[in-house]
Parts: structure tokens; C-alpha cells; sequence
């Protein structure tokens, strides 16, 4: 299946507000992985089908995640919302036809992250928060930054910037955001 063919059958799978924004991810990522030498294909995809299974209403998400045998702990329990993102690489393997394990993995880590992330990994947690949609105070630093900065560099920023979000909204931190901005931050900054 090519990319228009995923295309056209995500459309019918989500709404036009979240399939205008699958678009727009996989326009940004292709934008990004051009900047940092990464296989634009390979993001078009990913940044394509990162929200794949987000028209799951949230009430399923955890009967959806245990048919596939999906880990759930308190942090997924409580927000489950973030199971979308397993699910979703489990969604473009099985109906979209997807076999390819780094656009897989880009999927399932687009919400939370994790330390020793691939790069087309960071490239789609990235598009998913810098794509001209998006609204928030500091977008435009974090788009500044994109132009000027090394991948890493930009991704400590927007990792910092969900922290502070997460943070002010009152909900759950996943360990796993964490874990990916200090092993960023001991990378290249402290040079552990």
C-alpha cells in the first residue's frame, strides 16, 4: 500500500480535524527529517499514521490494549488516552500494512517518548507539536529553535514544554518523558 492508498483509507477512519492534522504531522515530519538528514519517506508514514487509532473512543482504550496485550499501568489507567500511541503502531502494522519497526516504533513512542529514541522517532514527536496548527505559547521558540538547533537540542526543549504542560494541567507525569529528556540532557549537555 503506498502512501495516497493509506491516505485515502485513514480518511475514512478519522475525523477531518484529526486527519487534517495526520496530513499536517506528516508534512511537518517529511520538513524535519529533510533538516536532519533522516529518510523522509519513512516520517511522511509515520507522521501520516501517528494518530491512526486516536478515533478509538477513550472509554475502549483499555479493553483495546488488553486484546493486544499492550502493558497498562496506573499512569495509562488513569489517563488512558495515551494508549493510543501503542495502539496506533499496533493499527498501522495490522490495517495499513506497515512492517517496517522504526515507523513503528515512531507510532507508539509519539506520546511519551523514551530514552535512546531514534531519530525518526524524535522527528515525530516533534511534528506532532510544531505543525502549523498548533497553538501555544511557545511554539514559536520551539519552531525557532528547529531551524538553529541540533535534533537532540530541540527535543530537550519540547520535552520540557509537555513536562510544563502536563504539569500545569494537573495530570500524571509518564516516567518515560522524563527518563528521554535526561538522557538527552546527559548526552549533550553534561557529556555522560
Amino acid at each position: 500500500m503506498d502512501y495516497n492508498d493509506i491516505a485515502k483509507k485513514l480518511k475514512t477512519n478519522l475525523n477531518e480535524t484529526r486527519y487534517l492534522h495526520s496530513l499536517s504531522v506528516s508534512d511537518t515530519a517529511t520538513t524535519l527529517a529533510q533538516r536532519y538528514n533522516i529518510d523522509q519517506h519513512k516520517a511522511k508514514l509515520a507522521g501520516l499514521l501517528h494518530d491512526c487509532a486516536r478515533e478509538i473512543p477513550t472509554s475502549s482504550l483499555i479493553d483495546a490494549a488488553k486484546e493486544y496485550h499492550i502493558p497498562i499501568g496506573p499512569i495509562e489507567t488513569c489517563q488512558p488516552i495515551l494508549l493510543h500511541a501503542a495502539l496506533g503502531a499496533i493499527l498501522a502494522q495490522k490495517k495499513y500494512l506497515i512492517n517496517d519497526t522504526e515507523i513503528l516504533d515512531a507510532i507508539k513512542l509519539h506520546t511519551t517518548g523514551k530514552a535512546d529514541m531514534t531519530d525518526l522517532a524524535k522527528i515525530i514527536y516533534l511534528a506532532d507539536m510544531v505543525e502549523p496548527h498548533r497553538r501555544y505559547d511557545s511554539i514559536n521558540h520551539l519552531r525557532d529553535l528547529i531551524k538553529n538547533s541540533t535534533l537532540d537540542i530541540v527535543m530537550i526543549a519540547a520535552f520540557s514544554e509537555s513536562l510544563s504542560f502536563i504539569i500545569k494541567k494537573g495530570q500524571l507525569i509518564h516516567p518515560q518523558t522524563v527518563l528521554a529528556r535526561n538522557a538527552l540532557i546527559a548526552k549533550n549537555i553534561c557529556h555522560g
